[in-house]
């Protein structure tokens, strides 16, 4: 199941605006509502103002209406096994529980699994 999430975070990563940094990222995320949500990173001249993948497939998850992440998927261009940067991992892990399945891809599929947990130990943790 995790190849879709790899094919839907590799299809997002080609629609990143990433003129400064020329580091194309991508993220699929699938919710608890089962549909899969994309993002790419966005950049501007005010660089590092932009933002990264991770939080942009956040955002369309919650304007569609689902609130808790289920797996993960994550690569980028120039860089094998990419993990989410240290505020994209406070980001995800606000809508996902610690045993929430995190991809690490390269440009032939996901390559690493890991947990939240693993990902991000001794997190700040939400009571919602």
């Amino acid at each position: 199941m995790s190849h879709d999430l790899f094919e839907a975070a590799r299809d997002a990563m080609a629609f990143a605006h990433a003129p400064y940094s020329k580091f194309p990222v991508g993220a699929a995320i699938r919710a608890e509502d089962g549909k899969v949500y994309t993002g790419a990173n966005i950049e501007n001249l005010s660089f590092p103002q932009g933002w990264c993948a991770e939080p942009t497939a956040i955002s369309a998850m919650i304007m569609g209406g689902a609130k808790k992440i289920v797996e993960i998927a994550v690569i980028a261009e120039k860089l094998a096994l990419c993990p989410p940067c240290g505020g994209c991992r406070q980001k995800i892990s606000e809508f996902a529980s610690k045993g929430t399945k995190i991809y690490l891809c390269d440009e032939t599929g996901v390559k690493k699994t890991m947990t939240m947990d693993e990902l991000l130990p001794f997190s700040f943790e939400t009571e919602l």
